[in-house]
């Protein structure tokens, strides 16, 4: 028996159950409260004031009567580099509290559905790129008001200018090193924050692959319909 949740998606009952029985995805939900209560800010006050926002969203769904919902766990040619990625996650020089997060994801990745998101992907991305959610409206950890995820990329990456509508944005870097609109280069343990509507576009280094968690916090009507697509280009002026 399956349980309609919207066109082209459906739940099984069987795989239906209380957060709380559910001991790895608790653990891997801990380590999201701990990542955003531990991690650094830089000093900034706009990312520490998305940091507790995140984790006051957190704790309600931590001590709630929280449900989780499991689509059927689907891969997506990124993958092949997963187990990649969390090798480099768990190595011994990156910080503790990355490796706890990697770890934790290591024992819930076969039940992860991974997926790309939007209605028209583009053909060079469809190999090097998939995100698989953690907690959000649909699942599978059930919220309203906060999503947290996974976004995997290939090596030698580009991920098209886009941005997000009435949502606020944050990547917790887990394994290699990339950049955002090349300003810097980020590494495991870095807290990367994107304010609603600002335009950013992702590189991956050459050789290895990036691992990212994502935490959205916006209403629960953009959330649950994320809208996602890519920035047009700007026309390029007249001569």
């Amino acid at each position: 028996m399956t349980i309609p949740v919207s066109e082209g998606e459906e739940w099984t009952e069987e795989r239906h159950s209380p957060l709380s029985s559910l001991h790895d995805w608790v653990y891997l939900a801990r380590e999201f409260d701990h990542a955003y209560r531990r991690g650094s800010a830089g000093g900034s006050g706009k990312v520490r004031s998305h940091m507790k926002q995140v984790r006051d969203r957190l704790a309600k769904i931590l001590t709630g009567k929280t449900l989780v919902r499991f689509p059927d766990p689907a891969e997506k040619p990124v993958t092949a580099h997963l187990r990649r990625a969390i090798d480099n996650g768990l190595d011994g020089s990156m910080r503790s509290m990355v490796r706890s997060m990697v770890r934790a994801i290591g024992n819930v990745r076969s039940q992860l559905a991974w997926e790309y998101g939007y209605e028209r992907m583009p053909r060079h991305l469809q190999e090097r790129y998939a995100y698989a959610d953690i907690m959000g409206p649909k699942g599978p950890i059930i919220s309203p008001t906060l999503t947290l995820g996974l976004v995997l990329f290939a090596p030698r990456t580009t991920y098209p200018a886009h941005s997000h509508q009435g949502k606020t944005e944050s990547y917790l870097s887990l394994s290699g090193h990339w950049s955002e609109n090349d300003n810097g280069v980020y590494a495991p343990g870095s807290i990367v924050l994107n304010l609603p509507q600002h335009t950013h576009t992702i590189t991956t280094a050459d050789r290895e692959p990036v691992l990212l968690a994502y935490a959205w916090c916006g209403d629960s009507d953009v959330l649950s319909a994320p809208g996602m697509r890519f920035s047009r280009r700007p026309k390029t002026p007249p001569a």
